[in-house]
């Protein structure tokens, strides 16, 4: 066998491993040894063989940047090594599931991110239902009995102690000291139990059953590599919201856009909800919800909704995998956390999808805070505290979290 043959038999064999990374080294040798052949007889053989072995090269370094970037490797959530991480990121991205192969190398978290698919999402759906409790009383032993095993919330509390001395638990919600529930302000535009009128029998997350309504039709366009994973719609005594659900797979982080239009049964224009923004990693599902008022529109139902999505590239750094996000039913509300691990001031949007069965009842948008308007400091902790309108048995929680810039 002479040097060309073998040259072309080691880049076809470090072209194929290299779709598993490793082989870079191999292709490597191929494509030096490979130069040297090309030096001594210039032909098409010498330089098929080239070719290969460049891209044999070439593959492993697109991967490694998909994952780590320009930067050098650094621990994700997965906490998988380097090798297995950039398998991981690169045939996730492409459908292939690896969540089975690695799921021993996975840490067990009980973090309120919504990575999975529709059929997923359906599955937890199905087990939320169920394990979830349908009365106070239900949710009252459960706490209780919580209480009553101090020693595994102690070992729970001390394993995710942060060097500050401040404590967070995942599963049962301890606050940071000095850190209290962001009070909804008058005149905030996150709407509060509290700024009810006590005269009016709104009902809210008691007994109040919500309408049936998800079958309000709604349309429109979106950017090639967005996928629409759930479309619902709300309905209160003040407002009529379209929800939809959507998930980035556009293979780049982006800075999505989005507006709302209500129309008639004729398809005239009633209201057009204001513009709402996200900024969205790649892979991460992400909400958008348009706010309208009944008053608005003079009272009617709208018979229909168009959306309109655009993208852009975002100028803010994505703090996804630096942000902790959970959510806890106490009563008729939720508590969502934030942990911001990261070095940088964090802004994190969340969207928690209450649902009574299949049907979603309500959809509240928080942003937990403990600096300025809308940050969480770096290395601390932040909770808010909603209020669901009517009852419910499940939540989800969705949530986007980035760098806080000035707009």
């Amino acid at each position: 066998m002479n040097m060309v043959a073998f040259a072309l038999i080691l880049s076809i064999v470090g072209l194929v491993s290299s779709f598993f990374f490793i082989g870079i080294i191999i292709s490597i040798a191929a494509f030096v040894l490979n130069v040297l052949n090309y030096k001594d007889e210039k032909s098409i053989s010498t330089v098929r063989s080239l070719a290969i072995s460049f891209v044999g090269i070439l593959i492993p370094i697109i991967m490694y940047l998909n994952t780590y970037g320009f930067s050098l490797p650094f621990q994700k959530n997965e906490k998988l090594g380097i090798v297995a991480q950039i398998l991981y990121d690169n045939y996730s991205s492409f459908g292939v599931d690896l969540s089975k192969a690695v799921a021993s190398d996975l840490p067990k978290k009980d973090v309120a991110k919504a990575e999975d698919d529709a059929a997923d999402e359906q599955e937890s759906a199905d087990v939320g239902e169920e394990e979830m409790p349908e009365s106070k009383e239900d949710m009252s032993s459960e706490n209780s009995e919580e209480e009553n095993s101090p020693e595994e919330n102690t070992e729970e509390t001390d394993s995710e102690a942060s060097e500050d001395g401040d404590t967070y638990k995942k599963n049962s919600i301890d606050y940071p000291e000095g850190k209290d529930l962001v009070k909804v302000d008058a005149d905030s535009i996150f709407e509060s139990i509290d700024s009810l009128d006590t005269a009016e029998n709104n009902g809210y997350g008691s007994s109040r059953q919500g309408p049936s309504d998800d079958d309000m039709p709604s349309y429109g366009g979106v950017p090639v590599g967005v996928i629409i994973v759930g479309q619902y719609f709300r309905e209160d005594d003040h407002n009529c919201n379209p929800v939809i659900v959507l998930r980035n797979e556009t293979g780049n982080n982006c800075r999505f856009e989005c507006v709302f239009t209500a129309r008639d049964e004729n398809g005239d224009e009633m209201a057009v909800s204001n513009k709402t923004v996200e900024s969205v990693k790649n892979g991460a599902l992400f909400v958008f919800e348009g706010r309208f008022d009944k008053n608005e529109l003079g009272g009617k139902l709208p018979s229909m909704y168009e959306f309109l999505l655009s993208k852009r590239n975002p100028y803010e750094n994505d703090l996804y995998d630096e942000v902790i996000v959970t959510g806890e039913i106490e009563d008729t509300s939720v508590i969502l956390t934030a942990q911001n691990t990261s070095d940088k001031n964090a802004k994190v949007d969340a969207y928690v999808l209450f649902f009574d069965g299949e049907e979603l009842v309500d959809c509240i948008w928080m942003i937990p805070r403990n600096a300025g308007e809308v940050c969480i400091d770096p290395g601390s902790a932040a909770a808010i505290k909603g209020d669901a309108y009517y009852k419910f048995t499940r939540i989800e929680t969705y949530y986007t979290a980035y760098e806080a810039v000035s707009e």
